[in-house]
């Protein structure tokens, strides 16, 4: 293989255990952050095979210079993981405008420029996968006092959907993957009680590991789901059960 991805949030938890999935399965992967420290460690323990590019995905010329970097040093992008994202918690009266503000440039703002310019890339080629990483809070509200949060993964949802819809007749699959509970940096944040609370409510009685979110991604990008678009696949241990 000698196909491309391309990973936001890419150098920690989840995206980083998704793109070192996506290595396993022969990829090179570029994984872009604004965290140059984390990001460049990445690259250093993947050699050859994960590139690190620096990228404020909240930021039009910063995504439109990723987007023609990865195509002039690998002239295509074969998969787009979305998975950079943001969480502020706050009560919903206390949470300041700028912080609603930051939570929707990066989540949702941020996935759209990505799927924009690349699915110009991936209109020539005529094929594509799209993977957005959203969340169990889009489907049925924040339960972590994070009030911005939920309603940005419900628009990247209807995000998923509508670029499915418009790239279907290119070849291009666009799917979104919902997590919820998983061993992450934000999960780290909580009291044991919380943790504790939150597993109870879990019917497999554990919180997920970021190699189940990267499995479902793996998936969604294979030649055996090529007849998969416009779907929100749960990863959340029965937590939600839609």
């Amino acid at each position: 293989m000698n196909k491309i991805a391309v990973v936001t949030g890419g150098v920690a938890g989840i995206g980083e255990a998704i793109a070192l999935g996506l290595v396993e399965d022969g990829y090179k992967v570029v994984v872009c952050d604004v965290n140059r420290e984390r990001g460049q460690a990445v690259q250093e323990r993947y050699p050859g095979k994960v590139f690190f590019k620096e990228c404020n995905v909240a930021e039009e010329d910063s995504v439109r210079r990723l987007i023609q970097e990865v195509v002039d040093a690998f002239g295509r992008i074969d998969v787009l993981v979305n998975n950079a994202g943001i969480i502020r918690r706050r009560a919903g009266e206390e949470i300041s405008t700028a912080d609603w503000d930051v939570v929707f440039a990066v989540n949702v703002r941020g996935a759209f420029l990505m799927c924009k310019y690349a699915a110009e890339v991936m209109k020539q080629a005529g094929s594509g996968r799209i993977v957005n990483i959203s969340s169990v809070a889009a489907k049925m509200g924040d339960i972590t006092s994070a009030p911005g949060y939920g309603p940005s993964k419900a628009a990247m949802d209807g995000l998923t959907k509508t670029f499915a819809r418009e790239l279907a007749p290119y070849g291009i699959t666009v799917n979104g993957v919902a997590p919820h509970a998983i061993e992450t940096d934000m999960s780290a944040q909580w009291s044991p009680e919380r943790r504790a609370a939150i597993i109870e409510a879990i019917p497999l009685k554990r919180l997920g590991q970021p190699r189940h979110v990267a499995a479902c991604v793996r998936f969604l990008v294979s030649e055996g789901a090529d007849f998969i678009t416009g779907e929100i696949i749960d990863v959340n241990g029965g937590f939600l059960m839609d």
